[in-house]
């Protein structure tokens, strides 16, 4: 039950980050401060950042790629330690019934 809400609950920060770079991004928006006068220069403007958006969007997607991974890599990391302190406990809980047994006599 924890690794769906695990998983879900990645899957909605991943969504949340998403929609939120796309915020970030310049030339999604309208900007409304250049003025009537300059029309040479929004016409060159429109050109330069019509090229840098495919950048933008590219090296966004590929920013929410390595946040991803390394989200994965630090489950994963993560997974792997809580199973190794499970077995431990696991391990220490019969080597505790081994000694009792000895004190007892039962086993030598």
């Amino acid at each position: 039950m924890s690794k769906i809400t695990n998983l879900s609950s990645l899957r909605f920060f991943s969504c949340l980050l998403s929609s939120f770079s796309l915020l970030l991004i310049p030339g999604s928006a309208d900007n409304p401060s250049t003025s009537d006068s300059s029309n040479n220069n929004t016409a060159a403007s429109k050109k330069s950042s019509g090229t840098s958006t495919p950048l933008t969007i590219l090296f966004t997607f590929i920013g929410l790629l390595a946040v991803g991974a390394f989200s994965v890599f630090l489950y994963k990391l993560w997974q792997r330690k809580k199973r190794e302190e499970q077995h431990a406990r696991l391990l220490k809980l019969f080597e505790q019934d081994d000694e009792l047994e000895v004190e007892l006599g039962i086993r030598d």
